[in-house]
């Protein structure tokens, strides 16, 4: 499965589906049944589906190629070298969601060759929606062909954002790019799933997505379908993104220069 293909990054994203179909529906089986929560920290939330999803999808990726991975609940190396591939994988975005009873959560998968996102799928459950997306043939959600969407205005864009774990006692909390950036659009939703976000920026629902201290694997998936979907994907300061940095702006293209700079606007020790 060469991932500097089509052929083989169509193998790709038949392998990540499939695993991440199989993970999601291990998590489904526990959605709404009050599972027992651990707390990494003051808000940050892990269950048993997270750790055994993982572990499911280690073992299927694993056992069909031999790439890097690196998981949430596990952690790993990526790939060294430069231009080697490497797995990041979320078991369970939107833990708390998953706890609380709140549909959106999902199971991500991102393939990375280097610093480039190459692949994508996410498998969101309780919403019976999945996309992909591979840089060498397109994007899909449940299946069918799908693109960014076409506003061109900021002033008529729906967004969407997240906040960060350590929001209460951190400075850089988003609250304040929050209310400044939700004066100047259509409106900005929050649902709690970093890679689900980028998916609707993905197919179309959003027309951007911002946040800060996003991890790896929050992002890897949703920025290669975003890619695969002809939308645009950068840090703040409008670099290409970076993993290692966890500040994200993920656009249909045609408003990312208005989002850039909306949020450079905002003080950045508040942001």
């Amino acid at each position: 499965m060469n991932p500097e293909t089509a052929d083989g990054q169509r193998e790709l994203v038949a392998l990540a589906l499939s695993a991440a179909r199989e993970a999601a529906a291990l998590v489904l089986a526990g959605w709404r049944k009050h599972p027992v929560i651990e707390h990494k920290g003051a808000i940050d939330l892990v269950t048993s589906f997270d750790r055994d999803s993982e572990r499911l999808l280690r073992d299927r990726l694993l056992g069909a190629v031999p790439f890097a991975i690196v998981g949430e609940e596990e952690g790993g190396t990526r790939a060294t070298g430069g231009e080697g591939a490497t797995w990041y994988i979320d078991p369970l975005d939107g833990t708390t969601n998953f706890v609380h009873g709140h549909p959106f959560f999902c199971v991500s998968i991102g393939l990375f060759v280097g610093a480039r996102p190459v692949v994508g799928a996410v498998v969101a459950p309780a919403l019976r929606t999945e996309w992909t997306g591979a840089t060498l043939v397109g994007a899909t959600r449940d299946g069918e062909a799908c693109a960014v969407s076409q506003v061109p205005r900021f002033d008529d864009a729906l967004l969407a954002t997240g906040f960060p774990y350590d929001r209460r006692t951190s400075r850089e909390n988003n609250f304040d790019a929050f209310v400044a950036i939700k004066k100047q659009v259509q409106a900005v939703r929050r649902c709690g799933s970093a890679a689900i976000d980028l998916c609707f920026v993905g197919d179309g629902t959003y027309d951007g997505y911002w946040e800060r201290k996003l991890r790896p694997w929050d992002m890897a998936a949703g920025s290669a379908i975003v890619r695969a979907a002809g939308g645009r994907v950068t840090t703040f300061d409008g670099a290409p993104e970076d993993l290692l940095v966890g500040d994200v702006v993920a656009t249909n293209g045609r408003i990312h220069d208005a989002l850039v700079s909306a949020l450079a606007r905002v003080p950045p020790s508040r942001a």
